[in-house]
């Protein structure tokens, strides 16, 4: 009796039911981050030093923009400001205090930008 059971020698074309759909296709599942331009963004430019370690970080949030446009704008204000940075999780992290210049950047560059919190 158990010689007459066929075992599947692939196991991928075999699937009876999947919830969360093709795994092949990974670009189904990733979320559409609406790429809006510059004149449409309100953005929040803040100096913090939450889960830094003691250092201070200034974070600008409210972006809505592919990964892409957030790495090139990164390397733009990283390199007026002198500083290090990052992007995580839909936010820019630039290494120390530079609010007001950051936000005087921002302006020029189109976007509607404003310090919030305290800084310094």
């Amino acid at each position: 009796m158990a010689s007459s059971k066929r075992k599947p020698t692939d196991k991928s074309d075999r699937v009876v039911y999947s919830e969360f759909g093709n795994s092949a296709n990974p670009d189904a599942f990733a979320r559409g981050v609406p790429d809006l331009p510059p004149n449409q963004q309100n953005l929040k430019v803040q100096a913090t030093r939450k889960g830094k370690g003691g250092k201070t970080v200034t974070e600008i949030t409210g972006f809505q923009a592919k990964a892409e446009t957030l790495a090139d704008l990164l390397k733009k204000l990283k390199a007026q400001c002198g500083a290090g940075g990052t992007v995580k999780e839909n936010a820019i992290e630039i290494q120390g205090d530079h609010t007001q210049k950051l936000v005087e950047i921002l302006i020029k560059l189109g976007y509607k930008a404003k310090a919030s919190g305290k800084s310094g």
